[in-house]
């Protein structure tokens, strides 16, 4: 079993920004959840613009083409609870439209369009796409029924991955998909498996089995070392019309950022990667950039008051800094505002703990709201921090436990953050035990797995919220 975890159904659901695809017959559902925000966006605005000039301009179509892009292709919606798709929708509005009036304003071309229309559209947008997301989730029984009947599955291999793909194909009812069994030579004893997971047949039954049961698809659920025997079931099942898939043995090594690429024209499978490749490290970037400049300068009066009061309040430095793994694990300066007495960065670090007496009383306040932190801003300006990520630990400390926590330094494939996934849920403080970091690590690493722009603004207002509540910090 991996020591990675599971991937959390929130991030998940926060973290994937396009629409799922299944394999197989094409999926008009799949297709028109794909295309269900944009249409909702970009038909709310020419309905808007019709109603109140009487005509849709040449200039609102820049701006339809924008949205698109901005929009296209969009988030699952069928699975998510009521409120969940209620958060989504005013999050993602919340996101593309602040990124369309930057855009307007810094181009100049805000002033081409009607104020009228565009301030009824900031309303009427997220209520035609919150519309049309419920009409779509309504309507989507009778969507399959016109399809036809759901293509007939089987998974060959009733071990773990192929079991967690049975549970996930019975709890995604608009799949279009219908898992008739399994196909394996070992017993269900053997497997572990109940007497609910149907068993068809051994591997040398499977292009029979696959005729008389009407097999559209197969999925190839054999470990890696396998080889020889997916081997012959391949050559077995050139004489029929399924298709065939491969599930990947995730419990042999659990993929993060796993995706299709190639190089030189090798096909490769990525393992372990970092989510901010290409457009996605832009976008973070652009987006860490913003956002510090804007608080820095919004704080900027708490920022002198509190460089002030440490300076009067108790002897040493205003600034903090500590060595900490950055980027690749390469050692950066970390700045806080000094909280404690002392200023620790050697080989041997300790915690701070409940009732630590190396803490001062004003320390003790801005370590309570987290205002010790507001200097990290100037690390993400320059480059070494981002306002989201895994949060860094010191340098003594990252010694000790990649030596004991298993995929400990895959967390450092992204740049740690002043906030992260595991602070939000509830692993913000001292680790004092290593089940308790274990916890802290398997968040960061579902992050990595599931980031998107939409995850990172749900963890900075969660940690808005956490931060005047939270009784972990000291």
């Amino acid at each position: 079993m991996s020591t990675y975890p599971h991937a959390s159904p929130s991030a998940s659901a926060l973290g994937k920004a396009t629409a799922p695809a299944w394999p197989g017959r094409n999926n008009m559902l799949s297709l028109l959840e794909s295309m269900q925000c944009s249409a909702a966006l970009i038909l709310s605005l020419w309905a808007t613009s019709y109603l109140l000039e009487g005509e849709v301009p040449t200039q609102l179509f820049l701006l339809s083409i924008l949205t698109f892009a901005l929009t296209f292709p969009g988030r699952p919606i069928l699975h998510s609870s009521y409120w969940g798709l209620l958060a989504d929708v005013l999050l993602n509005w919340l996101w593309i439209a602040g990124l369309l009036a930057l855009a307007g304003y810094g181009s100049g071309y805000l002033h081409e369009f009607s104020r009228k229309v565009l301030w009824t559209w900031l309303w009427v947008a997220p209520l035609s796409d919150l519309g049309l997301a419920l009409l779509l989730r309504a309507s989507a029984p009778t969507i399959l029924r016109l399809q036809g009947p759901s293509q007939r599955a089987v998974i060959v291999g009733m071990n773990e991955q192929g079991l967690s793909l049975a549970g996930k194909l019975k709890a995604s009812p608009y799949s279009g998909i219908e898992l008739v069994g399994f196909v394996d030579s070992r017993s269900i004893s053997r497997q572990g498996a109940t007497e609910e997971q149907q068993l068809l047949g051994k591997l040398d039954e499977l292009a029979n089995l696959v005729q008389t049961k009407r097999i559209q698809i197969i999925y190839l659920s054999l470990p890696m070392a396998s080889q020889p025997r997916i081997l012959a079931l391949l050559d077995s099942l050139k004489d029929t019309t399924a298709s065939i898939y491969f599930v990947p043995d995730m419990f042999v090594t659990d993929l993060v950022q796993g995706h299709p690429a190639s190089v030189a024209g090798q096909p490769v499978i990525s393992v372990c990667e970092t989510p901010f490749r290409d457009g996605n490290g832009f976008i973070k970037r652009t987006s860490d950039i913003l956002f510090s400049l804007v608080i820095l300068i919004l704080v900027s009066p708490v920022l002198l008051a509190i460089a002030v009061a440490i300076k009067v309040t108790s002897p040493g430095p205003i600034i903090f800094k500590q060595r900490r793994y950055g980027l690749d694990g390469q050692e950066i300066l970390v700045y806080k505002f000094r909280s404690m007495s002392v200023t620790e960065d050697g080989n041997t670090i300790v915690q701070a703990k409940q009732n630590d007496k190396r803490i001062t009383p004003l320390g003790a306040i801005l370590r309570r709201t987290s205002l010790d932190e507001l200097p990290q801003f100037l690390n993400v300006l320059q480059g070494h921090m981002s306002i989201v990520g895994p949060r860094p630990h010191a340098v003594a400390h990252n010694e000790l436990y990649r030596k004991l926590i298993k995929g400990y330094m895959v967390r450092h494939k992204v740049k740690p953050g002043i906030t992260g996934w595991a602070q939000v849920n509830g692993f913000r403080g001292e680790t004092d035990t290593l089940e308790k970091m274990q916890g802290r690590i398997n968040y960061d690493l579902d992050y990595l797995r599931n980031w998107s722009l939409r995850l990172d603004i749900h963890i900075i207002l969660k940690t808005v919220r956490l931060v005047v509540q939270d009784k972990q910090a000291y």
